[in-house]
């Protein structure tokens, strides 16, 4: 287990699996999977947490765990959208967005989780379902991200995805291993 709370499973560089791999159907079954599995995880990872425990950041100076949560909704709900942007577009220039701004907005706040796993649950087995018909070729379709300035091409971007769900996922089962209000 890694040693630094703001990446309990390491960095999205530091894993085996980074999209840079050449394709294969085997890889492209454990991200997929990755995807399919990521709302049930999650699920599961807060279950039975109390206002409070939801409300308590991860780490300090952290989001709340109620506010992972969120975050991953807003942030899969965004990355779908990259993905069909993508195969319906020549290179699109993606819109970035202030994670940690959208993270302060009163639906985080006041919105329970459940209603963004619900959310998850629902894009997840639609995202799943266009992982599984994406042609090899179609895998280097690329979308662009002004902020970060290059193209990533989707099967890099199934695999950051991918490691995004188990990182945030990570996030709160460690803050449970940990004893949330330590």
């Amino acid at each position: 287990m890694n040693t630094d709370p703001r990446y309990p499973i390491g960095r999205l560089s530091d894993q085996q699996l980074i999209g840079n791999e050449p394709y294969s159907d085997a890889i492209r079954n454990v991200h997929s999977n990755d995807i399919r599995n990521l709302p049930q995880l999650l699920e599961y990872a807060v279950q039975d947490l109390d206002a409070a425990e939801l409300n308590t950041p991860y780490r300090p100076g952290g989001w709340t765990l109620q506010q992972v949560v969120h975050h991953v909704a807003d942030s899969h709900m965004n990355a779908y959208t990259r993905f069909k942007l993508a195969l319906t577009e020549d290179n699109p220039t993606i819109k970035p967005y202030d994670e940690a701004a959208w993270a302060m907005l009163k639906d985080t706040e006041l919105v329970p989780v459940n209603i963004s796993l619900t959310l998850l649950h629902a894009l997840h087995a639609r995202w799943y379902v266009l992982l599984q018909n994406i042609s090899e070729e179609e895998w280097q379709r690329t979308v662009y991200h002004p902020a970060q300035q290059k193209n990533s091409t989707l099967w890099q971007l199934l695999a950051s995805y991918a490691w995004h769900g188990k990182h945030h996922t990570a996030h709160i089962t460690h803050s449970r291993q940990r004893g949330i209000h330590d």
